[in-house]
């Protein structure tokens, strides 16, 4: 899964990248200009794996991992430039767009004054004019070889001229009315304004224990209701993501926070894209593994391995729950609570499986 970090300049998009990564990139400002973009990798955090790590005492432990990229700062208006963001995160599986909430006058607005509400607005409309240079673009090459004689796909054409509807209306196109067969037909074309999107908004430390940080969440929820919306303190986040898990725990009760940003992220990650764990345990690993909600035990066998779906037989399936309360496989087998499915078994967050094969 890749998850994309976007926003305007100087909001604090590579402090929300070093924090949910672990990394200590420079956070200076970030020049829309140039400069490559930082890659990193974020660590599921999954208390159950921890758990199950310590069941079956395996000598490695395999979390499941988001690809993260932080790009360059989006410019207001300058769709040349955006286009060069666009190309980096049109495969995201999702968008976490960082929305500035801090107030620091050594680091100008671009925008020149914090107003989280018109830069949402603002960054949103630079995706669906994205999109629209897309549908323009594609509907012009269709022109072009109708002119060469090519008959002109009139499905692909028709769904272009609906996208171009709503993006003209300033609709992103998640938000849009397409039948199930449309949004297949659409889907290599990458556009932008599909791809979810969980706004964060990043505040200053002075705002951390303050009433200011519950009514801006407030008012931006009334407001974009469909919108999963996280607030946190980037600043303060970074710095915990450098400390060791030991002194971590502590730094968090001091700032009144339960979970660390990469974990909250992710469990919104999840909730947003409809996505589900599930845990395997072979030979010396145990391991957790993501899959859409839905998704059917042969083809979870196929994110394992390719001849596992190949040759899949059954899955020996158990909930964590179950497994955690009997104490060891032997013990739930013992209990009748492992239970063989076949392939079109739905796998359910947290089962726990074995898979039997045969190529």
């Amino acid at each position: 899964m890749k998850v994309s970090i976007i926003g305007l300049p100087n909001s604090g998009k590579t402090t929300i990248f070093n924090a949910i990564t672990g990394q200590n990139r420079e956070t200076a400002r970030y020049q829309t200009s140039g400069g490559e973009p930082h890659i990193g990798i974020i660590q599921v955090p999954d208390e159950r794996l921890d758990s199950l790590t310590r069941l079956f005492t395996p000598r490695k432990t395999t979390h499941a991992v988001m690809d993260c990229v932080d790009s360059v700062g989006l410019t207001k208006g300058d769709l040349k430039q955006n286009i060069r963001v666009f190309d980096l995160i049109k495969d995201s599986d999702a968008i976490v767009h960082v929305v500035r909430a801090f107030h620091d006058d050594s680091v100008p607005h671009p925008l020149g004054e914090n107003n989280p509400l018109r830069d949402i607005e603002t960054i949103a409309l630079e995706l669906i004019f994205g999109d629209m240079e897309l549908v323009e673009k594609r509907l012009e090459r269709i022109k072009e070889g109708q002119k060469h004689g090519k008959k002109p796909d009139e499905s692909e054409t028709s769904l272009l001229l609906k996208c171009k509807d709503a993006l003209s209306r300033d609709i992103p196109l998640r938000d849009a009315a397409f039948s199930d067969e449309e949004l297949r037909s659409m889907s290599h074309l990458q556009f932008l304004s599909t791809v979810p999107v969980i706004i964060v908004l990043n505040f200053g430390e002075e705002d951390v224990r303050t009433n200011h940080l519950t009514d801006t969440l407030s008012s931006l929820t009334g407001r974009f209701p469909s919108l999963p919306l996280l607030a946190l303190c980037g600043k303060i986040e970074m710095e915990i993501a450098q400390l060791t898990p030991e002194d971590r725990k502590p730094f968090l009760d001091e700032m009144g926070l339960d979970i660390p940003a990469s974990r909250r992220l992710v469990h919104e990650c999840f909730r947003s894209l409809g996505l589900i764990s599930f845990f395997t345990y072979a030979g010396n690993e145990v391991r957790s593994w993501t899959i859409k909600k839905g998704t059917p035990a042969q083809k979870a066998a196929g994110k394992v391995h390719t001849d596992i779906k190949r040759g899949f037989i059954r899955a020996e399936v158990i909930s964590f729950d179950n497994l955690i309360a009997s104490g060891s496989i032997q013990a739930a087998r013992e209990k009748g609570l492992l239970r063989l499915e076949g392939k079109t078994y739905e796998v359910s967050d947290g089962d726990v499986i074995n898979f039997r094969f045969n190529v």
